[in-house]
């Protein structure tokens, strides 16, 4: 898991880009947490159920700004959804997220927390927002 507000996003694509340059060959898919949820909301014509077994059998799965996006019951749901196929299977996921650990099980649930937890080792960057940097 990598926290901060210092090129996380960049820091994950870069591991995964390391992969390839390893000579890993996999499909692999990133969406960030607003858009997962963007994704599943009901609307005609659309399968969202099938959008989610997609993102859950991926074989690496980056979820951008986890946490970023307002929660709700629904949200929690969908999130815990995908997390625990994930963990259960054994699947690599890289998470990016600016919530400090100790706010986690708060904002994202105690399921969610518990998994996270059992999945993931955390690279913290510090720093300086790089977006908001001047020279």
């Amino acid at each position: 898991m990598i926290t901060g507000g210092t090129g996380k996003t960049h820091q994950a694509y870069g591991a995964v880009r390391g992969l390839v340059q390893a000579g890993v060959r996999l499909r692999w898919q990133s969406i960030t947490a607003a858009d997962l949820y963007a994704a599943q909301r009901p609307r005609q014509g659309h399968d969202s159920e099938r959008e989610m077994r997609d993102l859950s059998r991926c074989p690496l799965l980056m979820i951008d700004d986890l946490g970023a996006a307002k929660t709700s019951e629904w949200t929690e749901e969908l999130t815990y959804r995908l997390i625990n196929h994930r963990y259960e299977q054994l699947l690599p996921t890289l998470f990016t997220t600016n919530i400090p650990i100790r706010e986690i099980r708060t904002i994202l649930g105690d399921r969610i927390a518990s998994r996270l937890a059992e999945m993931t080792e955390r690279a913290v960057l510090t720093g300086p927002d790089r977006r908001r940097h001047t020279a």
